[in-house]
């Protein structure tokens, strides 16, 4: 199955890093600004799957702002799509009114940088600030563990919706109800013990068995991306966004207006798949790009599958 995952350090079990969204990789081009997903990997390999999907560290991506004559803290925050308090937080010398020619530290998001306590993980530092853990892995360049400095993203870029919401995606990806392999969520590997995130669910499918757009949309990837294999992403309204990974074959192309139940590939073992499965996500855009959400909001048949682990049991392999 795919090598998606977050992976959280398992106490005696020399875990590393697993994961792929997810939360997912990064397109040039601005068509796919995000997290992945999927299943267990060694850490060697994990650190260099992430390479190729892992969006650059949010660290790496602060500007420099020169202060013009008549500019204010204000005009320069809703210049970025930034809040006042970001700006003061990451320039904390700044006073005001502003000083024309003065440089500031403009970063990618609200938020703050922070040095970590020694040993901290990706899983306290979430609860420490109430961030989503798999957020944070990927906003800071998907290393296994925390570095010396860290960028803890100060919005809350996503939103489950409500169940009884009504959706743009409400179809199933195969022609029938499959069996779940490997669900959503945080979830610890029967085999290796390992605790991870897995952003989308691994549904039962025979190689050239028919795959289905969930809703109508816009075909934004129709083609091989690392270990994904054969991927499909299609853009909906609603800001929300499904993929299709590890098929056999596709039958779109990017720019495509498909609609729902429209045939877009057939399953199979493409990628690093060990066997014949469908990955599929459902993410939803925010200002962190293209979040991962439960498949079960949106489609019923997607809510079933291998239990998520509840907190007590993530906090025992930290």
């Amino acid at each position: 199955m795919a090598r998606q995952w977050l992976s959280i350090r398992s106490r005696g079990k020399g875990a590393g890093l697993v994961s792929k969204f997810l939360t997912i990789g990064l397109w040039s081009g601005g068509v796919i600004l995000a997290p992945w997903s999927s299943v267990w990997v060694p850490t060697l390999h994990a650190q260099t799957e992430t390479q190729d999907l892992c969006p650059e560290s949010a660290l790496s991506r602060y500007t420099q702002h020169t202060v013009q004559a008549g500019e204010t803290l204000e005009s320069i925050a809703a210049q970025y799509n930034l809040l006042p308090a970001t700006l003061l937080a990451f320039n904390p010398s700044l006073q005001t009114p502003l000083t024309s020619g003065r440089t500031l530290t403009i970063p990618p998001y609200n938020g703050i940088q922070v040095t970590p306590p020694a040993g901290s993980t990706w899983r306290s530092l979430a609860a420490q600030y109430q961030v989503r853990a798999d957020l944070l892995f990927e906003l800071n360049g998907c290393q296994t563990t925390p570095g010396t400095v860290v960028f803890i993203p100060g919005v809350n870029g996503f939103t489950t919706p409500e169940e009884e919401e009504t959706t743009t995606i409400t179809g199933y990806p195969l022609a029938s109800s499959a069996r779940i392999l490997t669900g959503y969520g945080w979830q610890v590997s029967p085999d290796t013990g390992i605790v991870g995130f897995h952003s989308g669910i691994d549904l039962e499918a025979a190689v050239g068995d028919p795959v289905y757009a969930v809703g109508s949309g816009v075909v934004a990837y129709a083609d091989v991306q690392g270990t994904y294999g054969k991927l499909v992403v299609i853009n909906h309204s609603q800001g929300l966004q499904t993929r299709y990974a590890q098929l056999d074959s596709i039958q779109v192309t990017p720019g495509q207006t498909v609609n729902a139940g429209e045939q877009i590939g057939t399953a199979g073992m493409s990628g690093d798949a060990a066997i014949a499965h469908l990955h599929f996500e459902v993410r939803l855009n925010s200002d962190l790009g293209w979040v991962a959400e439960d498949p079960g909001y949106y489609i019923p048949d997607a809510r079933l599958g291998r239990p998520i682990v509840n907190e007590s049991t993530v906090d025992e392999q930290l």
